[in-house]
């Protein structure tokens, strides 16, 4: 990232259009026509990966699939796969503003197989291509969700022994019994890979790059665990030895205790890193930068102990440090930006500044009425991205009345200017543009000025609001495109 850029933080579900959530067609190109008149030359999105338990895309079934339910049924019906009224059946009849997951786990599956059907014999040779260009990881997750369906939904830890462990006599019959469901789960990824790359080339087209997202962690309940052990620290039944999480923090008192497993860094480096090298290079070419979720960790990571209470019963271990960044810095077009948030201590701060990674700056952090945050505009360094706020933070307008004290929300009143009728996002905006920063983000919420009901995560739940919020389509119109423009060109970000 060269020169003074900005960008708005928007995932694929958040998207409007019809059909109960976002998608990868025509609606994700309106959207990039409007970055586009806005000014804008990024896209930031979430992890494209299946969601997990609570639909979190950090909790996924794959570090390298694709999330079927952003298929757009309208180009399915292009490519023959859908009749124009099973197209039609995908509009969804409730509100625009949330995503329906229990809709779309009800609905989308029959019009998904119906795709299928057409789909076997007319895309048979594109499949075989497919299936070979990505051998590395599509068998395995392909047969990963059919053995789940076959259990019955079973996490992997409820699989019989023999499946669970892999035993050869085991899965040889059920291969043969699954054929049917492998290809169609396979053929579902080809599609999703279709889609996608029509989509970044035409946001690349229109000189707009994407920003993706790395999660650093795999589910235990992921085909990448199942498929290959070696990489994690596990017992012989596939059971985490410890977990990962966080020690308590801006966002829970005792910590968070994500659950998933730790990596062995040891065997990593036996290998020269070959797993994390190759993940890399797969999210390479989907996008054109990288943001790595949780960078601290590859300096130190907190280790809570299996079966813990809490994550407050953790330490901090290791990680792997420069080496793995060395090997990382040899994958082909991998561009990465460091998630450097949480509590850092000097030595994750100097190992992180000898990354060179440009790290993340967040706006609702800034305003401590006392001392001096590094995450004010001003104190901001030209190697990092301004946020006015994150996907796992409030919005800006919910930080700022619902949250922040009231000598937090005085201060942020007098850096920024904030004015009610100019709109406390627009102020927010123009706090993460006016920064050094190479480049500013802000999520479509804050630019829109949007509150707590427009939060997309909050850290440690599992509530219903979590990843469900969406944008109408009447809100990315040529009066806020216009206004964005302006203050591009005002802090030079054009």
């Amino acid at each position: 990232m060269e020169g003074r850029s900005s960008g708005i933080l928007l995932p694929i579900s958040a998207l409007p259009g019809p059909c109960g959530g976002g998608t990868l067609g025509q609606y994700a190109r309106r959207f990039i026509d409007f970055l586009a008149q806005a000014g804008q030359h990024y896209w930031q999105i979430l992890p494209l990966v299946p969601p997990g338990g609570g639909e979190s895309p950090y909790m996924s079934p794959s570090s390298f699939a694709g999330n079927p339910l952003y298929l757009d049924p309208e180009l399915l019906a292009e490519d023959g796969l859908l009749t124009p009224e099973e197209a039609q059946s995908a509009q969804y009849p409730g509100s625009p503003d949330r995503v329906d997951y229990a809709w779309l786990h009800k609905t989308r599956p029959a019009l998904l197989r119906a795709a299928w059907e057409r789909g076997k014999t007319k895309c048979a040779s594109e499949l075989a291509d497919f299936w070979k260009a990505e051998k590395d990881w599509l068998p395995d997750f392909a047969l990963f969700l059919a053995l789940r369906e076959h259990f019955g939904g079973a996490e992997l830890k409820d699989w019989p022994d023999p499946v669970r462990k892999r035993e050869p006599e085991a899965l040889a019959p059920l291969r043969e019994e699954l054929e049917e469901e492998i290809k169609y789960h396979a053929f579902l990824q080809m599609l999703f890979f279709r889609q996608w790359t029509s989509l970044r080339a035409y946001a690349n087209e229109k000189g707009i790059s994407i920003i993706g997202d790395l999660p650093i962690y795999v589910s235990p309940d992921s085909a990448e665990v199942w498929g290959d052990p070696r990489p994690f620290l596990l017992d012989k039944d596939l059971t985490p030895t410890a977990e990962a999480g966080v020690p308590p923090d801006a966002f829970s008192e005792t910590g968070q205790h994500w659950g998933n497993p730790l990596y062995d860094w040891k065997y990593h480096k036996q290998t020269g890193f070959a797993w994390w090298k190759r993940r890399c290079a797969h999210v390479a070419r989907l996008y054109d930068v990288v943001r790595i979720d949780h960078f601290r960790a590859f300096h130190t990571y907190w280790s809570v102990p299996t079966g813990a209470k809490d994550a407050r019963e953790g330490h901090w271990e290791k990680g792997p440090g420069m080496p793995l960044l060395k090997a990382l810095r040899e994958v082909e077009g991998l561009e990465l930006i460091a998630e450097d948030l949480g509590d850092l201590d000097d030595a994750a701060r100097a190992f992180i500044a000898k990354s060179g990674l440009p790290g993340m700056k967040i706006l609702v952090y800034a305003f401590d009425p006392v001392g001096e945050s590094t995450y004010l505009p001003h104190n901001c360094p030209k190697n990092a991205v301004a946020y006015t706020g994150t996907h796992d933070t409030p919005t800006f307008v919910q930080w700022l009345f619902d949250e922040a004290s009231e000598a937090e929300r005085q201060y942020a009143f007098d850096y920024l200017r904030l004015r009610e009728d100019e709109g406390f996002g627009w102020g927010a905006v123009c706090g993460a543009w006016m920064s050094p920063c190479c480049l500013a983000i802000a999520p479509m919420q804050d630019l829109l000025g949007l509150g707590a009901d427009a939060r997309m995560n909050a850290p440690g739940t599992m509530g219903p609001e979590n990843w469900s919020w969406r944008v109408r389509e009447a809100a990315l119109n040529p009066d806020v495109a216009g206004r964005l423009r302006q203050i591009t060109r005002t802090y030079r970000r054009t």
